[in-house]
Parts: C-alpha cells; structure tokens; sequence
C-alpha cells in the first residue's frame, strides 16, 4: 500500500470515483462522517441506495442535518466511527469521505473493527483522504496541518489489511476539481466551521488570504486536490 502515488493519479470527482467502484444501488449504505450531507444528498439521490444512515460527531453540524425533511432514505445519526451502534453485517458499504483522519488517533484501529463488524462479508469500506500534496494543501496547512493524523490514519488501514479484519482491492489516486468563487467562499466553507476550532489571529489570517488570493482569477480560484481511496473489503467468513 502507498500513501502517495506521484504518477497514478486522474482526474476526477469524488462522485465519478464512487459512481466508478461502489455498487451503491439497492444496498444499505452508511456514511460516517456526512457533515453538511452534500455528499449524503447525492449519495440518496443520484445512486439509490435502499437506506443511508448517516453519521455526524460534530453536535451542532447534527442538529443542521436533523432539519433536512426531503431525504426520506436518510437517517442522521449522531456518533463517530469508532462506536457504530448497528448490527454486525448489517451494512453493504461503508464510507468515510475525508474523515478517518478525524477520529481521536487513539481509537482509529477500533473505529476500522467496527466497519469490519458492521459490514456483510464481502462488503466494501471507501476510505477517501487527501494527500498532503498541491497548492490547496500549502494553504491549508496554514492553519490546520494534518500531516501527522493523515499518516496515522493510513497507517490505522494498512494495519486493518494486515491482521486481516480488511481486504485491500485496489487503491485509487485522483485529483478531485475544487472551485472557490472568491475568498469569502474559502473562509466559509474552510475557516467558519464548526467541528474544529481553529486558531486564527489578524496576521495568521492575512497570510491565509494572500496564499488562496494568489490562486485568483476573474472566474474565480480553482484548484486540483489530490486524493486517495483505500477500497477494501470485508472477507468471506
């Protein structure tokens, strides 16, 4: 297994990469770590799915997915990986878009256990992580840099395949497209949440601002961000 592929990667979206791999129609899904439920929304809507439970750690972002009353396919859960109040093999695929790396380090190899629990034999876990690579990543670690838990969470999967909870099928490295309008957008959706306190003073936040300015253009700042999908599998018993 390889945390960074410099002459693998596509680009793509992480819709187009799912759409690619998980056989999502008709099958029991869950999502842990939905935040906003963008990628929930598409999930319910573009693949159906029979059912998605959906799972949130942070309280207030929650209570937000509570409110949406047009995916009656969907429950919001609140919880995090390493406690999934299901069933064991009750759940054909597994998904964590960017979150593995969230969880405490200290329960990462027990939040991968209860994916392995939960999923059906032969079921699929989609672990999804940036890569600490490109421009995006440079601003980003400005303010949060996550090149240790990046390194720990892939370390957590590398060591599920190992003592065989998990199975390696393939992985996949592909540059997702990322277009901020202007800056205000990036602070939004980047700087203004509220699962994670980031601690942002006057000059901090100027430097912040003329890194992703510098990326501007009349249309807007666009950028290509390098991710990495663990697709693994649960074994047949």
């Amino acid at each position: 297994m390889q945390i960074h592929n410099a002459n693998a990667y596509r680009e793509a979206s992480e819709l187009e990469i799912i759409e690619q791999y998980l056989p999502i129609e008709g099958g029991e899904i869950l999502e842990l770590g939905c935040g906003r439920a963008w990628m929930t929304r598409q999930i319910a809507q573009r693949f159906h799915p029979a059912h998605v439970v959906a799972t949130e750690v942070d309280r207030i972002q929650h209570e937000k997915n509570l409110q949406i009353d047009d995916l009656p396919n969907v429950t919001f859960v609140y919880g995090g990986a390493e406690q999934i109040d299901l069933p064991d093999s009750s759940i054909d695929i597994a998904i964590m878009l960017k979150s593995l790396h969230h969880v405490p380090r200290e329960l990462m190899d027990q939040g991968l256990s209860e994916v392995a629990r939960i999923l059906k034999p032969g079921g699929l876990a989609y672990i999804s992580k940036p890569v600490y690579q490109g421009a995006f990543n440079d601003i980003l670690k400005l303010f949060n840099d996550e090149k240790e838990v990046r390194k720990l969470a892939f370390s957590a999967v590398r060591r599920a395949v190992q003592n065989g909870s998990l199975e390696l099928v393939e992985q996949i490295f592909f540059n997702s497209p990322g277009h901020y309008a202007d800056f205000a957008e990036f602070e939004a959706r980047m700087l203004n949440v509220t699962h994670t306190e980031h601690r942002i003073d006057e000059p901090l936040y100027r430097q912040i601002k003329a890194a992703f300015e510098a990326h501007m253009t009349p249309g807007g700042a666009d950028f290509l961000k390098p991710s990495r999908v663990d697709l693994l599998r649960k074994p047949h018993q």
